[in-house]
């Protein structure tokens, strides 16, 4: 196995991966990128991006990931397919493999390795998904003014998506599988008393019907067993995120849904020149712009890390 040393090693590649390697770049540290499974993250299945600075049309999620790629790599970032498949953090340089072929000494490590959606794992899900249906109602619920749309969930995510689909919508069906809401009481109120959100408990989504985009949603009452249709063109998934974090579990301090701890106002990790960015660490905000805002966070904090070992190295020789 060939064994190679870099000075920032990055694992991810979305807006917080791109834009550590950006900033580490321009800094003289030579980043290595390792794209991932999916190279530029959840962006990639995205299609319109409105949201994201600098483009005042409007962007394609995969155009945008190719054209931060792009100006990582004009700063010499290395950008590289493979996938990061064991860490060893437990001494300095930190010990990676790539792909079962590569080790990597890496004087130091951030982690963009991002958060998965949780799906309901229907037939057409995937299918149409970008085409109506959605896992972030903050993201693409503009798309959907004056429309009605269906929202599936019942903790705290799905009621605050709810109503935020409920200033954009015509009608809201929240869908919730038991008879009750796991949110807190006070968003529960706020989902009762808004007049365009119909709660329907007790049910679950069957089917999702369309060909070029979704045009229907069929549910089912558990108690009844009746079914329903709901002519809806949007279908919001807000059951959770999974974040891509187990390879990391131990090394790294994880909170209860698996997300990195950091030490607040940093993306410093447990582990001294370990970084975590991005939706590996957020599972508050999770838009593009804040996990490349982590991004910089995570490039900065260790060109300081870096400077610092330095100088202790110096000191001991």
């Amino acid at each position: 196995m060939s064994t190679e040393r870099v000075k920032v090693f990055i694992i991810g590649s979305g807006p917080a991966g791109y834009t550590a390697a950006i900033y580490a770049a321009r800094a003289g540290l030579k980043p290595v990128l390792y794209q991932g499974g999916q190279p530029g993250g959840q962006l990639t299945i995205t299609t319109d991006v409105e949201n994201f600075p600098g483009y005042p049309e409007g962007v394609m999620g995969p155009q945008l990931m190719m054209d931060l790629q792009k100006q990582a790599e004009r700063f010499g970032a290395d950008i590289r397919y493979g996938m990061v498949t064991r860490v060893d953090f437990s001494g300095w340089p930190h010990r990676l493999t790539v792909d079962e072929r590569t080790e990597i000494e890496a004087e130091s490590v951030i982690i963009s390795t991002g958060a998965s959606a949780k799906w309901l794992g229907l037939e057409d899900e995937q299918r149409l998904n970008g085409r109506g249906v959605s896992a972030c109602a903050v993201c693409d619920g503009f798309f959907f003014r004056g429309q009605d749309v269906a929202i599936v969930g019942a903790g705290d995510t799905a009621a605050e998506e709810a109503s935020y689909l409920s200033k954009l919508a015509r009608k809201v069906y929240m869908i919730v599988r038991r008879d009750e809401m796991r949110a807190s009481k006070i968003m529960q109120q706020r989902v009762k008393n808004a007049e365009n959100i119909e709660i329907l408990f007790n049910t679950e989504t069957e089917k999702l019907i369309g060909a070029d985009g979704l045009e229907k949603v069929i549910v089912r009452n558990n108690a009844s067993g009746e079914k329903r249709e709901l002519d809806v063109t949007g279908f919001f998934v807000a059951i959770g995120h999974q974040p891509n974090t187990d390879i990391f579990k131990d090394f790294l301090d994880r909170d209860e849904s698996g997300y990195l701890k950091t030490v607040p106002g940093s993306s410093r990790t447990n582990v001294p020149g370990v970084f975590a960015t991005g939706d590996a660490q957020d599972k508050i905000y999770r838009q593009a712009v804040t996990a490349a805002g982590s991004g910089c966070m995570g490039a900065l904090d260790a060109e300081k890390f870096l400077a610092e070992k330095e100088m202790e190295l110096a000191g001991q020789a």
